[in-house]
């Protein structure tokens, strides 16, 4: 049973519930029980109001990606061609008569965008910036042991203000947190480990308490440091006063010694529980993970981890989920960091936004390594209506949010401040640099800054009092020139903030052969929608270009990522993986024929559109070219087990060996050869016709939270069970039991049909279809119809 849904599952009992002791529960799950309406409603916000006709919905929710994709949509192709607008959310819920007394908020993860907040038809705010996380205070607001209404207004109606797709709504989750009067703070709790070695470490817990009483307290602030394999692992206890209506910021230093560090390979984790005690009574406890390791940054040494240099073999990704656009469904943004461990990445840039917490949870959990980034643009803006609309009021409130909430990842190991910054080679950009690690390092000094920053056609020098002002330079598409600036510059440390996926073999070898660069952050490890066109492909006829140069419609999304939409891992990505890692040596492709007289066009972002296919109808006799990527030092390939050639693939051949074969259909071989030696194949075969549906679950069960996901991925298969790659058939779903479809998607970024739907076709054989648990416990049957094809079913345990 997986962390996160143990998590939720007991956020949504205890919140209709008490404890046998009727202490009330901290942090209470509030996604549940929602009313919804598309358009700007009069009087919503108001407790009179007949939300009777509105739609029912549990959080999060996404009402961008439920629409149609068409030209006429204002996010234009920067956001997907999807449509925005102003949206209203409502609900109406008791407030027991054990919270009286009691210091009580609402605490948004995020929402986009513009979003004011009514209890009660009061106004409790405003927050422009959809990524950033906010609570208010209901206390002095709420009736109870009667009925109140909080209430939603989320205008993304000023389009366009995002370069990428961003989606509409309460799209992370909402939770209620009650406390005693005198209680830790939200966000209260920082946790450090400035000293660390194999032996011992130092962990230092800051804890900001609240005192919202009219009277000095007397408190004693109890920690305990504890993780799967021991409850006792350090203990920590002092006393102090609070004045009346005051907060103060207690320290604690815990000394733990044989320290379980934290590692991508061995992400081990503690928790800090800390206990709130006034008359030797509990009357506030919280739990912060962490993890125990130390980072460090030299131009000499490079990026250190626990004392051991780690290149960063990272990629970056945009916050939506495909299919589920940006609803941050917590298994989905699990699944997310599953996947680019499973590809080989052992970094994430999070561009350009920060991530929900549930990512970031996974990241700690599963070890993926984090630059987390808080803004795409600052005074100067990209679009009419983006972040620089808000920067001057808000940068400091969205820059601290985004420290205080995440400090206490050990996964995040840089902060980043900005993407391409529009103004970046004037000066103005230099002192807004540092007056933005300014605001960081008051915080936390236990992390190093950066930014991600591009040529702006002038000369790249002139951007050295820039980079000056980080910790850490982050280069996109510019480490070709990492040798000569360390000349110039010696004491630089460069980050590769971003690359083309062509370039993989170069950047590569820029990262291993120069210790003063930490690593790379291809663009990008994952497809992603919206920032319409770019790395696609195309023929001769179609309207050419680059994204920013023309309107690229149907395309509605980037195929510049490693891995696309519904999971499947491009070429590119196995050859960056063997490229940086061990855990693949041999992997076989086809680039795509060009379909005479047509040619295939290449755009910046784009790699020649390849196939794990041999299965080419109508090419018979003619040329194909095979690619093999191999860390054997030479490869031999058998078509119909006559050897047709052997050819090197050494780092001389940048790890490739290219043939060009004859097609004719049967069983295509690699083998990788070592003095001498068949050591590893791989094999393509050739595909009958469609002939069944294979439906491969990426789990066996889920829980009945109305939270929990299962991703199925279907494939075409020929009667013998080979898969068919150009299968494109209209595959139909249905749902019997306790279960509802979360999302379809092919992968096609041309494909404009509905991504929440029962329906869909496959794209080279596969599809994908999610389903979302309801409230209820049950079997769940999904059913795959398709002309000319037998049913496919499977079943679906929900507990």
């Amino acid at each position: 049973m997986k962390k996160y849904g143990i998590q939720i599952l007991l956020a949504l009992l205890m919140s209709a519930t008490t404890t046998r002791s009727q202490q009330i529960v901290r942090k209470q799950l509030f996604d549940n029980n929602w009313k919804f309406c598309l358009g700007d409603i009069p009087d919503a916000e108001t407790n009179r109001f007949n939300d009777d006709g509105w739609r029912n919905l549990d959080l999060p929710h996404d009402w961008s990606i439920e629409g149609e994709v068409n030209p006429k949509n204002p996010t234009k192709g920067a956001g997907g061609y999807f449509p925005a607008g102003v949206g209203w959310y409502r609900k109406t819920f008791a407030v027991p008569n054990e919270w009286r007394g009691k210091s009580i908020s609402v605490y948004f993860e995020g929402v986009y965008m513009n979003s004011e907040v009514f209890i009660n038809g009061r106004s409790l705010g405003v927050r422009p910036y959809g990524y950033s996380a906010f609570s208010y205070d209901l206390t002095s607001y709420l009736d109870p042991g009667h009925e109140n209404v909080i209430a939603v207004r989320v205008d993304n109606s000023k389009q366009v203000n995002s370069r990428w797709y961003s989606g509409s709504g309460i799209y992370r989750h909402v939770w209620m947190v009650v406390t005693d009067l005198v209680h830790v703070a939200n966000w209260g709790v920082s946790i450090t480990t400035p000293e660390v070695s194999s032996k011992s470490a130092t962990v230092r817990i800051k804890t900001l308490v609240k005192n919202e009483t009219g009277l000095p307290q007397r408190i004693v602030l109890k920690t305990r440091l504890s993780t799967g394999i021991s409850k006792n692992a350090g203990i920590g206890q002092v006393s102090t006063e609070l004045a009346a209506n005051s907060e103060k910021e207690i320290t604690q230093t815990v000394m733990v010694s044989d320290p379980l560090l934290w590692t991508p390979e061995t992400p081990q984790l503690y928790a800090a529980e800390i206990q709130v005690l006034k008359d030797k009574r509990v009357v506030d406890a919280t739990k912060t993970d962490f993890g125990i390791r130390s980072i460090q940054f030299t131009a000499e040494k490079g990026f250190q981890l626990n004392g051991k240099s780690l290149k960063i073999d990272g990629g970056c990704v945009h916050h939506d989920n495909g299919c589920l656009g940006a609803a941050a469904y917590d298994r989905a943004e699990e699944r997310k960091v599953e996947l680019l461990k499973s590809a080989g990445f052992n970094a994430v840039r999070t561009s350009h936004n920060p991530p929900s917490e549930a990512f970031l949870n996974a990241c700690d959990r599963l070890g993926l390594l984090v630059i987390d980034e808080a803004f795409d643009c600052w005074r100067m803006g990209k679009n009419k209506y983006d972040y620089a609309t808000y920067f001057d009021q808000w940068w400091r409130r969205d820059l601290e949010t985004m420290i205080v909430r995440d400090i206490n990842h050990p996964s995040i190991v840089l902060w980043s401040i900005g993407n391409e910054i529009v103004e970046r080679g004037t000066p103005e950009a230099v002192k807004t640099a540092k007056m933005l690690a300014g605001a960081i390092r008051k915080i936390d000094t236990s992390r190093p800054m950066t930014s991600a920053i591009v040529e702006n056609g002038k000369d790249w020098a002139a951007l050295d009092p820039l980079m000056a002002a980080h910790d850490v330079a982050g280069y996109n598409y510019h480490l070709y020139a990492a040798p000569s600036d360390h000349q110039r510059v010696p004491a630089r440390i460069i980050l590769q903030t971003e690359s083309y996926p062509k370039d993989a073999f170069a950047t590569w070898k820029l990262v291993q052969n120069n210790n003063y660069v930490i690593g790379d952050c291809v663009w990008t490890a994952m497809d992603y929608l919206g920032e319409s066109g770019i790395g696609r492909w195309y023929y001769s006829g179609d309207v050419p270009g680059e994204h920013w140069e023309n309107d690229l419609f149907p395309w509605h999304g980037a195929y510049c990522g490693d891995i696309d939409l519904i999971g499947w891992r491009k070429p590119i990505s196995h050859y960056r993986n063997l490229l940086y890692n061990n855990t693949e040596n041999l992997y076989m492709a086809v680039r795509e024929p060009e379909p005479a007289p047509l040619e295939i066009k290449e755009t910046w972002w784009s790699v020649w559109p390849t196939w794990e296919s041999w299965t080419w109808p109508g090419l018979e006799g003619k040329n194909i070219q095979v690619e093999v990527y191999s860390k054997y030092p030479s490869v031999r390939l058998y078509l119909n087990e006559k050897l047709l050639d052997e050819k090197p693939a050494t780092e001389e051949q940048e790890y490739k060996a290219s043939f060009s074969v004859p097609y004719s259909q049967g069983v295509l071989k690699a083998v990788g050869v070592e003095n001498g030696k068949e050591i590893d194949s791989a094999i393509l075969r050739t595909s009958g016709d469609a002939a069944k549906i294979k439906l491969i679950a990426d789990r066996k069960e889920m829980m009945a939270s109305g939270q929990d996901l299962i991703y199925i991925t279907v494939e075409i298969m020929d009667k013998d069970g080979v898969f068919q790659p150009n299968a494109d058939g209209r595959l139909h779903f249905k749902i019997d039991g306790p279960g509802v479809i979360a999302g379809v998607d092919n992968g096609d970024m041309k494909d404009t049909d509905k991504y929440v739907a029962d329906n869909r076709k496959a794209w080279h054989g596969r599809a994908l279809v999610v389903i979302r648990s309801t409230h209820t416990a049950g079997e769940v049957r999904l059913t795959v119809t398709s002309q000319g094809l037998p049913d496919a079913f499977l079943d679906i345990a929900t507990k």
